[in-house]
């Protein structure tokens, strides 16, 4: 049995019949940028979410450097960001000339570790970038409390959270992204709710922000040849928004299939010595962007799952400090010890809304096998 980390060609199999026709009407009708298409799905995802505005943009890592502009974060500024994420988070800062203060993660979620962000802050913090990662959201009234304690802005970095929820202590569910002073999220092809390209988003409850976030990501108009500032290029484009569209009417029954995978996954894996599954708290509904494992004898363990023709990931098998791009920090691993720990334990399963449960159930088999 062959099962692909994600297969983008099955889930474009169970839509074609409604993506064809939709992108077939924009190439007869030559709408490209911008167009009814991008305008539905602004207003369709803000809705969902829940917020005021949603900015259509080229790509995730533009949606968090206009949002750090719109804030007014630049040179001599610095922001908080996670040790464990994809380089976009802090590459996005350093674009803006300001520079990423990094925090180790938690050991448990993975995400910011919120006992550690306080220590870094100094005066010329601006902001916090927490990332919701693998689909669990991080700890946001906490957040919100040190953010609000030190006149900090929050961007929520959403790419790998689409309609996670948090319980607030009030008991009310909100969303990611709807919390901070913006959300962004990446469409890239392999996220929840993916383009068929690079896309992106920005949320936000504030006119001013949005209105700043738009402007820029057009070149600093609004109107054709009104340019009352520099900004970019940095559009949704009409064929990604009908893709997005198509995908936002199946995104909720989507995330609720990933969280019916996550519970067998928990269900079949329990009790295996030194195989560690991610820890759930009912407080958080994460939306499982990625099932990450861990094991101390993880290489081996993807060695023995790819020759039984099942494909795992690693998110991420080096901690941002660590990377080349940001040598000059010379981290070692007593500044992030979570983060370096875990680098070379961490294990990404297969987890897609088309996953059969024979194929949970192979996948699970095989992992017991390699214990034995």
């Amino acid at each position: 049995m062959k099962i692909p980390f994600i297969d983008l060609k099955l889930q474009y199999n169970f839509i074609k019949h409604e993506i064809q026709p939709a992108i077939e009407d924009i190439l007869e009708n030559t709408a490209f940028i911008k167009g009814k298409e991008v305008e539905r799905f602004e207003n369709d995802f803000a809705a969902l979410l829940g917020v005021k505005h949603c900015i259509g943009v080229g790509n995730g890592t533009d949606a968090l450097v206009i949002s750090l502009k719109a804030l007014g974060i630049g040179p001599g500024d610095e922001v908080i960001v996670p040790a464990n994420s994809f380089i976009a988070t802090s590459e996005a800062v350093t674009v803006v000339g300001a520079h990423p203060i990094f925090v180790d993660n938690d050991r448990e979620s993975y995400n910011i570790d919120i006992e550690k962000i306080e220590a870094v802050i100094t005066s010329n913090t601006k902001a916090i970038i927490p990332v919701h990662l693998y689909g669990r959201m991080a700890p946001m009234e906490k957040i919100l409390e040190i953010a609000l304690r030190y006149d900090l802005k929050i961007i929520e970095d959403s790419s790998q959270a689409h309609f996670s929820e948090m319980k607030t202590g009030n008991g009310i569910y909100v969303k990611a992204g709807t919390i901070g002073d913006f959300g962004t999220f990446s469409f890239y092809p392999g996220k929840n709710l993916g383009a068929y390209g690079d896309a992106g988003a920005i949320v936000t409850n504030n006119s001013e922000y949005a209105k700043y976030a738009r402007m820029y990501s057009n070149h600093g108009r609004i109107s054709k040849y009104n340019h009352e500032f520099e900004g970019i290029n940095s559009r949704l484009d009409n064929l990604q928004a009908a893709v997005l569209n198509i995908k936002l009417r199946h995104i909720l029954d989507w995330t609720e299939r990933r969280r019916e995978i996550a519970k067998l996954y928990d269900h079949l894996l329990s009790n295996i010595p030194n195989f560690t599954l991610p820890v759930i708290n009912d407080k958080y509904k994460s939306s499982w962007h990625l099932y990450v494992v861990r094991t101390p004898h993880r290489d081996l363990l993807r060695s023995f799952l790819n020759d039984h023709g099942i494909s795992t990931g690693i998110h991420y098998p080096i901690p941002l400090p660590f990377l080349e791009a940001y040598s000059e920090l010379n981290a070692v691993k007593e500044d992030f010890p979570c983060a370096h720990a875990y680098q070379n334990e961490i294990l990404s399963l297969p987890i897609y809304p088309e996953l059969t449960n024979a194929q949970i159930e192979f996948c699970c088999e095989k992992i017991k096998a390699f214990h034995q």
